[in-house]
């Protein structure tokens, strides 16, 4: 038995019988030291010291506590993890990583924070159970002599559930159409843990044929991963992909980035709307009302999802579901299927995952501006890397490593795309720029993910099997 089992062992015991306990066992040890009374109150102190101790080292040792706290700078909510300790009054922990030290006296804190080139926050509030607010004393950004006060609020983060990496069923009530690191997290889940959640389609339709949500690519989420902080990547692993209901609408158009000159004049009467069934048990799509040289035309379901994000940095406006960036967002790369892992940078605390717009099929760069949409099931599991962060998004396949660019332009896409997977074979397989550039030069493919948004999106892929050799040195 645990020394803390132990301790509720005893508390729990009733008073009579506690009496009878300590009596029987003072007469036994009574015997047993020979009669000796010096002897018998050194044993009783003895077996009390055995079952208070235990109790007494865990009341002082300082509980941690883990805060996420939002400052209003002018109108612009900042986003930082406190966490700390308390060991009387006196408070400990870091703020943003950075020291801080402080005090709590009933319900008023008090704390400053020194960051690592000297600068100094302190801050002045009232806790109320799991949540504090009150104002900080920060530096005025323009003037280094004076300083400026801010509100700020916070809340506790929930402690991890004990026990191994759960697998939680979220059923999603609401949805939305930003990437925002303002909107409050649907679930906190920690590295390891499964969801199994839903997704609606782009126009905000659910598996009944119902709307829930305005059309552009409503997202369920966010999702905030207890662990995850400005700095790291966030490692999603896609379990599972399957629609949940037998149909799936479309156009019948081409993206004016893959129209020239002779198709743009006959491609003015395109973009209506076509509906496809799908035939899940078959694992199959075909037009529900083909024309003559369609009647027997059918593809395979390959599920993807089009929407994949984290929240967006400090400074940055809540971007739009259908936009995109290096924090992923509405990529409509037809490789982020089941059996995938995603890796995205971490720019708020708690990462803040968002995902939706999922497709039964899709084809390179989703040149009809809308894929195969549905609603679909879905489970994924998150992991956290420490401490570094990828430039661009990263999805890796059991066969393929693969990086994503997004950029106003095919040309600048091409190239974050190539950077980023330079970057990767660097840190991952510990190739110089010469060498990654032979390796570039003899097996990189590139495929055009996405030419119907606002950005275009490239990946850059490599087989896994052309650099089994190398050796990975890191995952």
């Amino acid at each position: 038995m645990s020394r803390a089992g132990g301790y509720t062992l005893a508390r729990t015991l009733e008073p009579q019988r506690w009496d009878e306990v300590t009596r029987g066992a003072t007469l036994h040890r009574f015997r047993a030291s020979g009669g000796d009374p010096i002897k018998d109150i050194a044993m009783r102190i003895g077996v009390l010291l055995f079952l208070y101790l235990p109790a007494l080292a865990l009341a002082a040792s300082p509980a941690r506590e883990r805060w996420l706290v939002t400052t209003d700078l002018w109108g612009n909510p900042s986003y930082a993890l406190l966490e700390w300790g308390r060991e009387g009054d006196a408070l400990s922990g870091t703020f943003d990583g950075d020291p801080l030290a402080g005090e709590r006296h009933g319900d008023t804190i008090r704390f400053h924070v020194t960051a690592g080139d000297g600068t100094a926050y302190a801050f002045d509030g009232e806790r109320r159970g799991d949540a504090m607010r009150g104002m900080a004393d920060w530096p005025d950004s323009n003037h280094p002599g004076r300083r400026v006060p801010h509100a700020f609020v916070a809340r506790r983060i929930a402690e991890r559930p004990p026990g191994p990496p759960r697998t939680v069923v979220f059923e999603p009530t609401t949805f939305s159409n930003e990437f925002s690191p303002h909107r409050a997290p649907v679930l906190t889940i920690w590295p390891g843990d499964s969801v199994r959640t839903r997704t609606i389609d782009s126009g905000g339709i659910d598996a009944h044929d119902v709307t829930r949500a305005l059309y552009g690519n409503p997202q369920t989420g966010p999702f905030y991963v207890d662990g995850a902080a400005p700095g790291d990547t966030l490692v999603v692993h896609v379990v599972r992909l399957h629609p949940n209901r037998d149909y799936a609408d479309s156009l019948d158009a081409i993206v004016g980035r893959a129209l020239g000159a002779r198709l743009a004049g006959d491609a003015r009467g395109l973009g209506k709307p076509v509906r496809w069934l799908l035939d899940r048990e078959r694992g199959t799509a075909r037009p529900q009302a083909p024309g003559e040289r369609l009647r027997h035309f059918e593809v395979p379901l390959r599920p993807m999802l089009g929407g994949l994000a984290v929240a967006p940095p400090f400074g940055f406006a809540p971007v739009s579901t259908g936009d995109t960036g290096r924090f992923g967002g509405n990529m409509d790369f037809n490789e982020i299927v089941e059996g995938t892992t995603v890796y995205l940078p971490v720019y708020q605390p708690g990462a803040l995952l968002y995902l939706g717009d999922a497709h039964a099929r899709q084809g390179d760069g989703e040149t009809s501006q809308y894929a195969l949409e549905t609603s679909m099931d879905v489970e994924f599991r998150i992991d956290v890397v420490h401490g570094k962060a990828p430039s661009s998004p990263r999805v890796e396949s059991a066969t393929q490593i693969m990086v994503l660019g997004q950029a106003g332009s095919l040309e600048d896409a091409v190239r974050a795309a190539t950077s980023g997977l330079v970057e990767w074979l660097h840190e991952g397989y510990g190739l110089d720029l010469s060498e990654s550039a032979q390796v570039l030069g003899s097996a990189v493919e590139y495929r055009i993910a996405n030419l119907a948004g606002r950005n275009v999106g490239v990946a850059a892929k490599l087989d896994k099997a052309l650099l089994a050799r190398i050796g990975r040195i890191v995952p």
